[in-house]
């Protein structure tokens, strides 16, 4: 059970640094989606961190690639906020 919960945690792990990264990609603010998205939950540390790291490490990551990872985790909030930027950039 602890390997599953173990694995779990860092799959959401990856999941937050592909977040961070699309949002990088696209000189997003991550933080300020995610409170978009979850306006009633605490500060993200994971986030935050993530955010910092991408700094010197981004990754390229494609909007249909994150919509896809964010919804197997359950944020389907995230998503449509991820969603509605992806087409705001389309129409720049």
């Amino acid at each position: 059970m602890d390997k599953v919960i173990s694995q779990y945690q860092e799959d959401e792990n990856v999941m937050i640094q592909l977040f961070a990264s699309w949002c990088a990609n696209h000189q997003l603010d991550a933080l300020s989606l995610y409170t978009q998205a979850y306006p009633e939950q605490e500060k993200n540390i994971l986030l935050e961190k993530a955010v910092e790291e991408i700094v010197t490490a981004p990754v390229t990551i494609d909007t249909e690639t994150l919509l896809n990872v964010l919804q197997l985790f359950g944020n389907e909030d995230l998503a449509f906020v991820v969603s509605e930027e992806a087409d705001k950039l389309k129409k720049r």
